[in-house]
Formats: structure tokens, sequence, C-alpha cells
């Protein structure tokens, strides 16, 4: 999905959860639109995997891109 995004200009930010997830709104007030998508686990790096795979449902990948 990530390729599809940046072809129409979102650019990946991060990948977090709450309690960060909720301070992205603050994108917004800087003149970006924000947009989520679920973390996948194939996503991931296999060392990060481990950590994160009882997680997957909190994660969220993070794109902005200027109104």
């Amino acid at each position: 999905m990530s390729k599809e995004l940046e072809k129409k200009g979102w650019i990946k930010r991060n990948t977090i959860d709450d309690p960060r997830l909720s301070e992205i709104k603050e994108y917004e007030s800087l003149g970006f639109e924000v947009h989520l998508e679920p973390m996948k686990l194939e996503d991931m790096d296999k060392e990060c995997r481990i950590c994160y795979k009882n997680q997957l449902d909190k994660l969220k990948t993070v794109y902005t891109r200027k109104k």
C-alpha cells in the first residue's frame, strides 16, 4: 500500500500507537492531511516482529501530505 500512497504524494512519517498516535492530529494544524494505515507484520523487520506481533491492532503507520 505504501507505494500507492507515495505516488499520490503521501510521505511515511512513522509507526506508533497511543498515546503518541493521538498527538498526530497536530500535523493537521500545520497544514497537512493525515492518513493512518494498520501495521502489518510482514512490513516489520524480523527483529521487531517478536516484540510487536501481539500489538498489531494498536500500531498505525502515519502518512502526511500538504493540503
